[in-house]
């Protein structure tokens, strides 16, 4: 099952506001702008998930919703800043599977997403777990296991290298790792990454031969490198 979800609204600030909190999740968001991007987007991958708001230039939230349902049933949030009951309906009668007001909070923006998710049986939202060669990182029950041995990883530890595990071969700036992983507000210091991914390889003690590694990206970051 993918781990994307499309994001779709002409609003800058609230697409990445949105795509910190789903990235933290462990979710890959991708962002359209308006409704000919979304079409796009949508016919180059397979989503868990749609986004998408109704109040956009051109073509609006309901004619993108009704060229998805054409091909497809995968599940759609619609978000608006209308209050109003006919809207609702309409986007209901249109294929929607849930609908959020703005302005929205987003622990529930979050808990509508795992809602819709847990009705279509997604498999990645009933576990977030990530396995690779001799490794498992169980994010629900903040564990790491390295060749069958738990290696007592502090939570931030289990959330930073889950969320680069989830992202195999991307890089992350130091500055993209604070946001998804401490929070979108955290005001620290970048060198918190750096101590906290030498905790992760000290407790790995990782051996050679796995076809994975933390790689450093000089005066970037740093991204789960996994061999091809």
């Amino acid at each position: 099952m993918s781990n994307y979800i499309l994001i779709v609204d002409d609003d800058p600030n609230i697409a990445h506001l949105i795509c910190l909190y789903l990235e933290k999740e462990g979710w890959l968001p991708v962002v359209a702008r308006n409704g000919d991007e979304a079409l796009h987007a949508f016919g180059k991958r397979e989503y868990a998930l749609v986004l998408l708001d109704i109040m956009m230039p051109g073509m609006d939230g309901m004619q993108v919703l009704s060229r998805i349902r054409e091909k497809s049933r995968t599940p759609v949030i619609m978000i608006t800043a209308k209050d109003q009951v006919a809207d609702r309906i309409r986007g209901l009668d249109y294929g929607a599977d849930d609908y959020l007001n703005k302005p929205f909070d987003m622990q529930e923006l979050l808990a509508r997403v795992r809602a819709v998710l847990r009705r279509y049986g997604n498999a990645a939202l009933q576990t977030r777990r990530v396995e690779y060669n001799n490794l498992l990182i169980d994010l629900d029950g903040y564990k790491v296991y390295y060749r069958g041995r738990d290696c007592r990883m502090a939570p931030k530890e289990v959330e930073l290298l889950y969320q680069l595990a989830v992202n195999p071969n991307i890089t992350f700036s130091r500055k993209q790792l604070l946001e998804t992983v401490w929070g979108f507000d955290y005001t620290g210091e970048t060198r918190t990454v750096d101590v906290h991914i030498k905790r992760v390889r000290e407790k790995l003690a990782q051996t050679e031969g796995d076809g994975w590694q933390i790689e450093t990206v000089w005066s970037v970051g740093y991204k789960f490198e996994v061999s091809t």
